[in-house]
């Protein structure tokens, strides 16, 4: 059996321990890694988790270390997490200070002195000027820059005289959109709104495309809001990189719609605060700017009509006393013209007096006329219209039927109806013939033309 020389583990850990402890006694390292594995003990202050490196091309982890913080590292991160308003945790790419120990029992470790507070906020600035430079190289059409201002064609559009439908982009757990909510609708101008939430993530790098969506599920619905407005409640500056992501960005800058953010950041604009149409600091900020902003057109509606009615005054007083002296002119004009016309006044009531008079004098002359004329002709007419009466009445005797009959002219008819056309007389018709005092009935046996020549009365 082959003899092997064997030590016990602790006597390795001892070793590896002194050879760590020769090769890094003293010696801290400034690292630049992500943060994983997070976890704190309260209690006691102490930090745990796990420093990665991933590689640039994939998200696969190509180094990582455990690593530890308390007493000066629990303050080094207390004072980071102050300056940067940003939680230390998981996901987070820091620049820390540590040093390597190892324990027999606990293995290899970093212990964590400090945090880097420049190198978290200066790589967040770097990354967002990157982004802001890429807008303005891609879509220059509807943003450009004029000095520290970004000019969009979101803050370029006017906003509507009153605020009343807006659409709301919020998680639904947000406090932020509760604040938002009770501060626009408790306003003490008793305005009302109508507002629609459209719910959706707003945390994390990964999710800006949810709220990206959101935008257009706005644009699409086909209602007419008059703004849109973007809210989250607070956090740390890592929380608030899904406001710095290009295609958040690209889409507030051309929205047609204002767009006005209140995402809780209190120290630095967001890249969606700087395309938007109005950004404020705040939930709270948002509504009270809305509120604001529709009280100035509600003072301004009153400014008008307090001007209205100070000009109408200012109308009315300048043209009072030119009504009373207008009025006095008419009174003095009006007695001179009757003092003037007195006389014509007088004459005019005399001829009024005396021509009824005189016209009911004339009439009755021409009554009394009229009454002698019908007594001196009224006998004349009668017996003319006696003698125009006889001659009628002989007239009448002389062309009667009977008188005629007894000249020795007749009637004749042909089926019981007079006629005088020969033409209706045919050979073999009954006829008959009315004499003076004698009707005759006979058949006509011949018919010939008579010219008159044989005629003998």
């Amino acid at each position: 059996m082959q003899s092997f020389q064997t030590i016990k583990l602790s006597e390795l850990t001892a070793k590896v321990q002194n050879a760590l402890s020769a090769a890094f006694a003293n010696k801290h390292f400034w690292v630049i890694a992500e943060v994983t594995n997070y976890s704190f003990y309260s209690q006691k202050n102490h930090h745990y988790f796990d420093l990665v490196e991933k590689a640039q091309s994939s998200s696969e982890i190509v180094a990582k270390m455990p690593a530890v913080a308390w007493a000066t590292g629990d303050i080094s991160i207390r004072n980071f997490e102050r300056s940067t308003g940003q939680k230390f945790k998981n996901d987070i790419q820091v620049l820390v200070n540590v040093s390597i120990d190892f324990h027999p029992s606990y293995g290899l470790k970093l212990t964590l002195h400090d945090v880097d507070v420049n190198f978290t906020i200066g790589a967040l600035e770097k990354q967002k000027q990157e982004t802001l430079e890429r807008l303005l190289d891609e879509c220059s059409d509807f943003i450009s820059k004029i000095g520290d201002r970004f000019i969009t064609l979101n803050n370029r559009l006017p906003l509507p005289e009153v605020i009343q439908n807006i659409a709301v982009i919020s998680s639904s757990q947000s406090a932020g959109l509760h604040d938002f909510t009770h501060t626009i609708e408790s306003n003490s101008f008793g305005y009302r709104f109508n507002l629609v939430n459209y719910y959706t993530v707003v945390q994390g790098e990964a999710k800006a495309e949810l709220v990206y969506n959101k935008m257009l599920e706005v644009f699409l619905s086909g209602i007419s809001y008059d703004v849109v407005v973007i809210i989250r409640g607070g956090g740390g500056q890592t929380d608030f990189l899904i406001f710095d992501q290009f295609i958040l960005g690209k889409i507030v800058a051309k929205f047609p719609i204002p767009v006005i953010t209140g995402i809780g950041h209190q120290k630095n604009e967001t890249i969606v605060d700087l395309m938007a149409h109005t950004s404020t600091k705040t939930p709270t900020k948002a509504a009270e700017f809305i509120i604001a902003h529709n009280r100035a057109f509600e003072e301004k509606i009153a400014s008008y009509q307090n001007s209205i009615i100070i000009k109408s005054q200012q109308i009315i007083n300048r043209h009072k006393d030119l009504l009373v002296h207008s009025r006095q002119v008419v009174v003095n004009k009006t007695k001179d013209i009757l003092y003037r016309n007195k006389n014509g006044l007088i004459n005019a009531g005399l001829q009024l007096s005396a021509k009824p008079k005189i016209i009911v004098a004339g009439k009755v002359n021409e009554l009394a006329n009229i009454v002698s004329h019908l007594k001196t002709f009224h006998l004349q007419f009668l017996k003319n219209q006696a003698n125009n009466l006889n001659h009628f009445t002989s007239i009448i005797k002389t062309m009667s039927p009977a008188n005629i009959l007894k000249k020795g002219f007749a009637i004749v008819k042909i089926n019981g109806v007079i006629t005088r056309d020969p033409e209706k007389i045919n050979t073999g018709s009954e006829m008959s013939v009315i004499l003076s005092n004698k009707e005759i009935k006979t058949t006509v046996k011949s018919k010939i033309e008579y010219h008159g020549e044989d005629f003998d009365v």
